[in-house]
């Protein structure tokens, strides 16, 4: 059983559910969060929602499962994102679906709804993000779509919290959609022939045939479960003849009569008025699509980022926090707190000494990371509830091209900034094996999370600009290089590049400050104890003596072949815990002033380079398999250090820092 259903029949049995369906980037998430009063991510790109978030609403006084399910562009799966969303549907008894629709792209949403209406579910249609679409002078005539449909319409305006009254109303009383239509004879004919042969489910039969007819290769579990082996392979004959009828895919015969249909309902009820868009926003979302001044615009929003987080979080911050808070006020008193409670040396080493849970852990993790990761999360955050992530991608889709990606691959990768772990799940967006398995490797090579950037931009804030541009070029060129061979040696092909680009739009303060505040309790969770724990592995093995002989170990490495202090060793040692945490020890070494401009570059180098952290080695495992995991594992490791190695060779032969 798939961990969604588990968790779903986990809930208890008698608790109606209503599941929230719809495109990407239509406000599922946010409509979600206003129904159950629980915050989950809601970003102004596609690709929010990678697992299915469950939550609580009480509705005309009776409590409901909500069931928030990644977006789909259709439920004849594509992607993994839409074959979870297709077999909740499939799978799961829902008393209501909830279609989150883009009023602005009404077209496009309503071929979802003649599916859903295929599969004979009691659904509600929510007109969400309508004063996006008056912005535009779109309007749609509700009443003749109520009409048509059968079912009942609502418009919203969910980041405005609006008509969210209303769509709890209709919710408890949803309707099974009246309207018919069909496709040519010819599919008609293999539809009722195919539906003889299937079972009961929770969709109608006639849904079910069309997926079968229009190739979908995701139903084979399904149809081995609940069908002897003499009725599925008539079912492919039947499929196969009806294929043998057309000179094109049938997925795509039938794609094209739902969607004329859709045309048809459409121009019923939609009318335009002209707009002219003007003022500052418009202005702005020309420029970050434009295929020349995006790129200034691009290496302004990195600036902007670089003095935000490298000069005022690393900076400002952690000289404030470190030197005076910890420094001045905190550290001293647990020195003389525990060294007049705790008589035994050992554990007052273990709690403030060198390797100190307090003195390191702590002080890393507060002083030094905190604040850096605190002012990333806001500038992340920023960049997403403004919707520029999708013109990114549309704007870098030519040079992702070249590694075997499209510019949706884009997404996953700026994700990568906030935190890898998130990222590889997010991968589920795009639509082939080859792509996902690229992007993955890319992510644990290459990008850098928000607590590991955020080290390195303070630390680099403190060099001259050159290293920053130096650390930048050899990252992009790493990456490049490697995606090219992984496109050229990893099977399958590379799928079109299809992305719906959102409004741009002033970022809601309100959004910034849940993210942000989310995403610290986050980091403090999942941080702060590997960061105990690192410093326990420190703690112990300098006491056994062990630290001494790994560096003497490491040093042929280490000192010979990328030129660092020995005791840089133990920053690659912690790394493998979390790699922030042996960027905050490079970190420390540079305000010791062990490490020189060129070391500093070199070694952050290769600790962006490094293994990837263990949370995210787990998922890599989970999305990709364990093979796939050890083969990123085992060839990342190495390769960071040749990198480094050779980088450090470059410099000195070059004598640009000496």
């Amino acid at each position: 059983m798939h961990q969604h259903h588990k968790k779903i029949k986990d809930t208890a049995k008698d608790t109606p559910r209503i599941a929230l369906v719809g495109n990407p980037n239509v406000g599922k998430s946010a409509i979600f969060s206003l129904l159950t009063g629980r915050y989950v991510t809601v970003s102004n790109y596609p690709g929010t929602t990678v697992e299915v978030t469950m939550g609580n609403a009480i509705i005309s006084k009776k409590r409901y499962l909500i069931i928030d399910t990644p977006g789909v562009n259709s439920l004849i799966p594509m992607s993994e994102d839409e074959k979870v969303t297709r077999d909740i549907l499939l799978e799961e008894e829902t008393n209501a679906v909830i279609q989150v629709a883009d009023t602005k792209n009404i077209k496009r949403s309503l071929s979802i709804t003649l599916q859903l209406i295929e599969m004979g579910l009691p659904i509600i249609l929510d007109l969400n993000m309508r004063d996006e679409a008056l912005d535009r002078g779109i309007n749609i005539k509700e009443d003749e779509l109520k009409k048509i449909l059968g079912v009942e319409i609502v418009s919203t305006i969910a980041v405005q919290k609006k008509g969210i009254d209303s769509l709890k109303k209709v919710a408890a009383h949803p309707r099974v959609s009246d309207f018919k239509f069909t496709y040519d004879s010819c599919i008609e004919e293999y539809i009722s022939k195919i539906e003889t042969l299937l079972p009961d489910s929770n969709i109608t039969r006639r849904s079910i045939a069309l997926m079968i007819l229009s190739g979908d290769k995701t139903l084979k579990n399904w149809l081995l479960k609940n069908l002897t082996e003499e009725n599925i392979k008539r079912i492919e004959e039947l499929r196969d003849s009806a294929s043998e009828k057309y000179s094109l895919p049938l997925s795509y015969i039938v794609s094209q009569q739902r969607m004329k249909i859709a045309d048809n309902i459409s121009e019923k009820i939609f009318t335009r008025t002209p707009t002219t868009k003007k003022g500052f926003i418009s202005f702005i979302d020309k420029l970050t699509t434009h295929p020349v001044w995006g790129f200034p615009f691009l290496f302004l929003v990195l600036f902007g980022l670089y003095e935000f987080v490298g000069r005022f979080g690393a900076g400002i911050l952690v000289d404030l926090i470190e030197d005076v808070i910890f420094g001045e006020y905190l550290n001293p008193l647990a020195k003389k707190i525990i060294t007049t409670l705790i008589p035994i040396n050992l554990l007052q080493e273990l709690l403030i000494g060198q390797y100190g849970i307090i003195t390191m852990a702590i002080t890393y993790a507060i002083a030094i990371i905190l604040p850096i990761t605190a002012t990333f999360f806001i500038a992340f955050a920023i960049l997403e509830d403004s919707g520029y992530l999708p013109r990114l991608a549309a704007m870098l889709n030519k040079a992702f091209s070249a590694i075997g990606l499209n510019g949706k691959a884009v997404l996953p990768m700026v994700l990568g900034l906030g935190c890898d772990t998130m990222a590889t799940l997010t991968a589920r967006i795009l639509d082939t094996p080859k792509e996902r398995l690229i992007v993955t490797l890319l992510l644990a090579l290459g990008v850098p999370c928000s607590a590991q950037l955020g080290v390195i931009l303070g630390m680099f804030g403190k060099q001259p600009l050159e290293a920053l541009l130096i650390w930048i070029s050899v990252l992009v060129g790493v990456i490049i290089f490697v995606g090219f061979i992984s496109s050229k040696i990893i099977p399958g092909q590379k799928a079109d590049f299809m992305l719906e680009i959102p409004p741009l739009r002033l970022p809601q303060l309100s959004n910034i400050l849940i993210k942000t505040m989310g995403r610290i309790e986050w980091y403090l969770k999942e941080a702060v104890p590997l960061f105990i724990l690192g410093t326990l592995i420190l703690f112990t093995a300098d006491k056994l003596g062990i630290l001494p002989l790994l560096e003497k170990a490491a040093s042929p490495i280490i000192v010979n072949f990328l030129g660092l202090p020995a005791k840089a060793t133990e920053s690659f040692i912690i790394g493998f815990l979390r790699r922030d945490y042996g960027a905050a020890g490079l970190f420390a070494l540079q305000e010791q002033g062990l490490l020189n401009t060129e070391q500093v570059v070199v070694s952050l180098v290769t600790v962006t380079l490094f293994i990837p952290c263990i949370a995210n080695l787990f998922v890599i495992i989970k999305e990709r398999g364990l093979k796939a995991a050890l083969i990123i594992a085992g060839f990342v490791f190495p390769f960071s250090f040749l990198v480094g190695g050779l980088l450090h060779k470059t410099l000195l032969w070059l004598k640009i820092f000496s």
